[in-house]
């Protein structure tokens, strides 16, 4: 659907320079989406995995002038859309030899594929998630609508592994109504920690 170089807004990576490449194609269908023209996979243009990687370096040599080697270290985040509705094991090696670190961005709803450093599950209500991407998650997500969230957030935080970090964030459009009841609920229970999408406040994608 769309690739852009910008900071990472979520979660464990909050503030690190990150490159987003955004699927086509959802099958979830969250009510909430802030990017539901992602859904139909149809309505977007494709691209071979050669050119994915090579506009990824590209776009990256930013900073080129302050790192001989400007891809190394580099994060790429594969998001969606449903990103897992796709199999991501050719993308990922590839961009893994280009030197880019692997982020993913999944509901769990579809099985896994691709190589990872990373693994952010972000389960939905809509379609739950699998058990094998609960278990390979490093990154638990869980965007929170309403008060009844939390005991649903409880559910996945059980069966995470043991190394799992456990991130609340609130829904965008009910973040002054949710975020203070998230406050409260990480200070009872500060296994949790508070994710707020920074991008939407300082404006970049």
């Amino acid at each position: 659907m769309e690739s852009f170089y910008t900071l990472q807004g979520e979660g464990f990576y909050q503030g690190r320079a990150a490159y987003f490449i955004r699927l086509g194609g959802c099958d979830v269908g969250c009510i909430w989406c802030d990017v539901k023209e992602s859904w139909d996979a149809d309505k977007h243009p494709k691209f071979n995995i050669h050119e994915i990687v090579q506009k990824a370096i590209a776009d990256c040599q930013l900073q080129i002038t302050r790192n001989p080697n400007p891809v190394s270290g580099n994060l790429v985040v594969i998001t969606g859309g449903e990103p897992l509705l796709h199999n991501l094991n050719e993308l990922t090696l590839a961009l893994q030899k280009a030197g880019f670190e692997t982020n993913i961005e999944t509901s769990g709803s579809s099985p896994l594929s691709g190589y990872w450093n990373w693994i952010c599950l972000s389960p939905k209500k809509f379609k739950a998630p699998l058990p094998e991407v609960v278990k390979a998650a490093n990154e638990l997500k869980v965007v929170i609508f309403n008060k009844h969230d939390f005991e649903w957030a409880e559910q996945y935080a059980a069966q995470v592994n043991e190394h799992c970090k456990l991130y609340l964030q609130p829904e965008w459009n009910k973040r002054e109504i949710v975020t203070p009841l998230i406050i409260e609920y990480i200070k009872e229970n500060p296994k949790w920690e508070l994710s707020i999408q920074i991008h939407k406040y300082i404006n970049v994608p």
